[in-house]
C-alpha cells in the first residue's frame, strides 16, 4: 500500500499507518466527487450479459458495478424506466417466437437489478434474443433503447415453460423391457423450456426398449428409450426424395444398421451412387437430394 499511495502523502508521512490512513481518506474524497458529478439515471449504458451470477446476487444484475446508479437518483425526482416496461419487452420478443407451438408456453423475465437506474426510453423498447435462437429453459434477451440521448442495453434473464402431453410410467420398469400402452398415462405436466425430447407417442412404444431401470411416475423422455434396428446391413429398402410437388422413389441397398431416426449410407441400385438418408417409423429412408 505504501508504493502504491500517491508521492505527496509519501513524503509527508514516512511511516506506513500513517500514510495508509491518508491514502485511504484521499480515495473516499475522490470516490464521493464521482458519485456527485453523476447524480441521475444512466442515460449511456450497456451492461454485458452476465456469465456466472453470484450468490445472493439480484437477477439481471450488472456484471461491473460501475453500471449501478446513485441510489439517490430516485429520490431526485428524475424520470426512471421502468423496470415492468423493461421485462415486458423480453418477454414479447419469446412470446412471438412461440406462438405457433401446439401447447400452452408461459413466459417470465426477473431483473433488471433494481440498482440500475435507467433514463427512461422516449421511444419504444427494441428487444432481441442473445446467443442462441433457439428456445430453452433459461434464456437471455438483449433490451434496449436508441432514442436521441437516451442510449442503453441491459440483458434481461427469461425462464421459459410449458405444459406438456407426456407418457408418465405408471409403475417401475426395467432396463430392456418393452412397454405397452397400459403401462403409462398421458398428463399434462408443466415442465422446463418447450416439448422437445419428450415421447408423446403411444403407438411407437412397441418399437423401442428401456436403457435404463425407470421408477414409477417417470417422464418418459427420447435418452431412456432404444429404438429398434428397423434397417440392416445389406438389406433392400426404398428410397424417397422428397422435391418441390413430387416424391421420387427408388430401389437401395442399406450399406449400415440403422435404429428409427437415424442416418445410414445406402446405395441407389438404379445408379449405384452412395447416398445418406433418415431411417423412418416404416423402415422407409428419407433422402436430401
Amino acid at each position: 500500500m505504501n508504493q502504491s499511495a500517491p508521492s505527496i502523502f509519501r513524503h509527508a508521512f514516512p511511516g506506513r499507518a500513517a500514510a495508509r490512513a491518508v491514502y485511504m481518506a484521499w480515495l473516499v474524497c475522490f470516490a464521493s466527487g464521482m458519485a456527485e458529478a453523476n447524480p441521475g439515471p444512466v442515460s449511456a449504458l450497456e451492461v454485458a450479459p452476465p456469465t456466472e451470477p453470484a450468490t445472493g446476487s439480484a437477477p439481471g444484475a450488472a456484471s461491473t458495478s460501475a453500471a449501478a446508479a446513485p441510489a439517490t437518483a430516485a429520490t431526485q425526482g428524475l424520470t426512471i424506466e421502468p423496470a415492468s416496461r423493461v421485462r415486458a419487452a423480453a418477454e414479447a420478443v419469446l412470446n412471438q417466437q412461440l406462438q405457433n407451438v401446439a401447447y400452452r408456453v408461459y413466459v417470465h423475465a426477473t431483473g433488471p437489478d433494481t440498482r440500475l437506474h435507467l433514463a427512461r426510453c422516449p421511444g419504444p423498447l427494441a428487444a432481441s434474443l442473445s446467443g442462441s435462437s433457439e428456445p430453452s429453459a433459461r434464456m437471455l434477451v438483449r433490451v434496449s433503447c436508441s432514442a436521441p440521448g437516451v442510449t442503453w442495453a441491459v440483458f434481461v434473464p427469461v425462464e421459459v415453460e410449458s405444459d406438456v402431453g407426456v407418457l408418465v410410467l405408471r409403475q417401475s420398469a426395467l432396463r430392456g423391457a418393452r412397454l405397452s400402452g397400459a403401462e403409462v398415462s398421458v398428463e399434462t405436466r408443466r415442465l422446463p423450456g418447450i416439448a422437445v425430447g419428450y415421447v408423446t407417442d403411444l403407438n411407437a412404444l412397441p418399437r423401442f426398449t428401456l436403457l435404463r431401470s425407470l421408477p414409477a411416475g417417470t417422464v418418459l423422455t427420447g435418452d431412456v428409450l432404444q429404438a429398434d434396428y428397423l434397417v440392416r446391413s445389406g438389406q433392400q429398402v426404398t428410397l424417397v426424395a422428397a422435391l418441390p410437388g413430387i416424391n421420387v422413389r427408388a430401389t437401395g441397398r442399406a450399406l449400415e444398421d440403422g435404429r428409427e431416426g437415424a442416418h445410414v449410407r445406402v446405395q441407389n441400385q438404379a445408379s449405384l451412387k452412395v447416398v445418406q438418408g433418415v431411417v423412418g417409423s416404416d423402415g422407409v429412408i428419407e433422402v436430401t437430394p
